[in-house]
């Protein structure tokens, strides 16, 4: 009984939000046929019921006691790692959703499958943090990936979206078949598929004895692969900027911001808990995607004229800077890698509040901005949101003292503890490269003038206040820069052993 109790509480977020999910898809089938509370009433009613789930989720895993324990016949783990990020992911999604909101009442998406999708998601990233086996990682990113397919596709009336859902289910598919064969071959060769046996079971080995298995290194690759895709690191990056262009800008936020930690962690505990004995080998393989993630991130990006794709190969950039503290291997890494992701996420949020926020008015209507053009002379237009783009874009640039320089320094410190003097320098160069689109943009805003008379929309509430909250963050992190940092390096202890 004990047992089972201590499976449950490991689990208790998850169980709620699922019960959640069935009442409201219950609740919305009902009403959908009601011709005083249907559409778009009951999306707007779910909408607000799916943020009372958020905040009531936040608090069960607040309240609740970080045990360090293996649950659900080791099929699940819970420490630290996995309470601190559950509540990155949990908060995060309240400021998307705040961010969202007003997009979706904009853009007249009036179905409440909508909040369902998006529920279901979390409930599959919250499961793949947790993850410790090889079976439960597979279940976990395919339930993730199916919401996935069907939110890009959302917007029927766009070709564009039916594309960005029908590319990604392609190449998701590959994806995950790369996963089941590295994991089908890895169970075949050692009879194990829990993470925690592949650390005993491989402890020790000298670097001799590693490449007299050739076969456990290629499927060690295989499921690598397979995680830097859903990952989006280059040279696995080919779906991103098709998929983050078609898909509901909404949603490209979704896809930007939550799932990256989610993978990270299955990255984390596949190479550096279960597989440190191999780091000789797959170290390499993570160098190689991440010097290539920051090339093609920051050179790709110049020739990018719609706002989407700039943010994809922008990402692309940043899931470099992420690979290149995963590949020290060692708690400094991981601690890094967390605070990176934190830091990311805040400056996302807040670009992409700003891209829902700016709208045009056309009559007789009023429409998002979708070219880096629409920037032009927007300092006279709305001169506090030129101000806020540019802090955020200096941020991710990496311009002292804001606050992605700081998780940048952190992870090139971590790289430098490592000897990894070459990556560190070109990664510099690059960061300096890409300093240049990044002032492009401020350029437009400040000294290009436009032809026509640009009156922009009002900004929501809600939206407003997602971008102040992002904007403080990065400009005044740096006053308190522990405030984070205990944090992450809390988070890494279970990576210690």
């Amino acid at each position: 009984m004990t047992s089972f109790s201590y499976d449950i509480y490991s689990i208790l977020t998850e169980v709620y939000m699922i019960i959640s999910i069935c009442v409201l898809l219950v609740y919305g089938v009902l009403y959908s046929t009601s011709s005083k509370i249907g559409y778009p009433l009951l999306t707007l009613n779910i909408g607000w019921l799916t943020l009372q789930v958020l905040i009531l989720s936040i608090l069960l895993v607040l309240y609740s006691v970080p045990l360090n324990l293996v649950s659900w016949n080791c099929f699940l783990m819970h420490d630290f790692f996995v309470h601190g990020a559950k509540l990155v992911i949990l908060f995060s999604s309240v400021g998307w959703y705040f961010m969202s909101f007003s997009y979706i009442s904009n853009e007249k998406i009036n179905s409440y499958e909508y909040w369902i999708l998006i529920l279901l998601a979390l409930v599959a990233i919250l499961f793949i943090i947790q993850a410790y086996d090889l079976l439960t990682i597979y279940l976990a990113v395919e339930f993730q990936s199916l919401a996935f397919y069907v939110l890009a596709s959302f917007k029927r009336t766009s070709e564009f979206s039916t594309e960005a859902g029908l590319k990604y289910f392609i190449l998701g598919a590959f994806s995950s078949a790369l996963l089941l064969f590295g994991s089908s071959t890895l169970y075949g060769l050692t009879g194990l598929t829990n993470l925690g046996d592949f650390s005993k079971f491989f402890t020790g080995m000298g670097i001799n004895e590693i490449y007299s298995y050739p076969s456990v290194i290629i499927s060690l690759t295989f499921i690598t692969v397979a995680f830097l895709f859903k990952l989006s690191s280059a040279p696995f990056h080919m779906w991103s900027p098709d998929v983050y262009e078609g898909s509901p800008t909404s949603i490209t936020a979704f896809f930007s911001i939550l799932p990256k930690l989610a993978v990270l962690s299955l990255l984390l505990r596949f190479l550096v808990l279960s597989f440190h004995d191999f780091f000789p080998i797959w170290e390499n393989l993570i160098i190689f995607c991440a010097a290539l993630s920051i090339l093609i991130g920051t050179l790709s990006a110049f020739s990018q004229t719609k706002w989407k794709r700039f943010i994809a190969y922008s990402s692309i950039n940043h899931v470099g800077f992420f690979l290149i503290a995963l590949s020290t291997g060692e708690l400094e890494g991981v601690s890094s890698i967390v605070f990176y992701a934190i830091i990311y996420i805040i400056m996302m949020l807040g670009t992409f509040s700003f891209v829902i926020s700016l709208r045009y008015h056309r009559y007789p209507n009023h429409h998002q901005i979708r070219y880096l053009k629409d920037l032009t002379s927007l300092s006279k237009v709305n001169p506090v949101l030129a101000l806020t783009l540019t802090f955020l874009l200096f941020s991710m640039a990496g311009i002292p003292p804001l606050a992605g320089f700081f998780a940048k320094i952190f992870v090139l410190l971590a790289s430098l503890q490592n000897n990894a003097y070459g990556l560190v320098v070109f990664s510099v160069l690059m960061s300096c490269i890409a300093c240049f689109y990044y002032i492009r943009l401020i350029k437009s805003m400040y000294f290009d003038v436009s032809r026509a008379l640009l009156v922009t929309y009002p900004i929501s509430k809600l939206n407003s206040l997602v971008m102040g909250l992002s904007i403080f963050l990065v400009l005044f992190l740096f006053l308190d820069i522990e405030l984070i940092s205990m944090f992450t390096t809390r988070m890494a202890l279970p990576f210690l052993g």
